[in-house]
């Protein structure tokens, strides 16, 4: 968890000055700024500058999760996959996966495709994997592409093609 993003507090924190960048983001954050909601997450989640506490870090991604932060709704989406800060729920995990990927992020993407994998949360498709396992490697999602290639060994050539086809229709319509 040390994916900050830019907004007030972020130089405190980068400076190792966590009182400010807490003094900082903690206001911001209490009205509403999904960019401080997710900056507190995350340090709650790292224990930097506060007690690490998984609990308080997935209210806060929730927070910014719901107001669209795809960032927060991939970490929220691996903490319900992990069962970490909050009860394991792979129904969750996918819902919120499934939001961030469908707003390009390759990291949720790529967990997404996971998920079709081993059939947590959703049934089990290599096809609908290998697309999303795709999508992620077409923007440099780190093990994307390894991983949409091992999909492939249990796949026909009829559905990497259906893949690649579902691949670039998401694609198409601008996502």
């Amino acid at each position: 968890m040390n994916e900050f993003i830019e907004a007030r507090g972020v130089d405190a924190y980068e400076r190792g000055d966590y009182e400010t960048a807490l003094a900082e983001f903690l206001p911001l954050a209490a009205q509403g700024d999904a960019a401080a909601q997710y900056n507190l997450a995350l340090m709650y989640g790292n224990g930097q500058g506060v007690p690490q506490d998984d609990q308080e870090a997935a209210k806060w991604f929730r927070r910014a999760a719901e107001q669209g932060y795809m960032k927060a709704q991939s970490f929220l989406a691996f903490m319900y996959d992990e069962g970490q800060g909050v009860p394991q729920d792979y129904q969750e995990a996918v819902k919120w996966y499934r939001r961030a990927a469908e707003q390009g992020y390759a990291s949720a993407q790529s967990n997404l495709a996971s998920m079709y994998v081993s059939g947590n949360g959703v049934p089990q498709d290599y096809v609908f994997a290998h697309m999303w396992a795709n999508l992620a490697a077409s923007q440099g999602g780190e093990g994307a592409g390894e991983k949409r290639d091992a999909i492939a060994k249990f796949m026909t050539p009829q559905q990497i093609a259906e893949a690649q086809r579902l691949a670039r229709e998401w694609k198409a319509k601008g996502k």
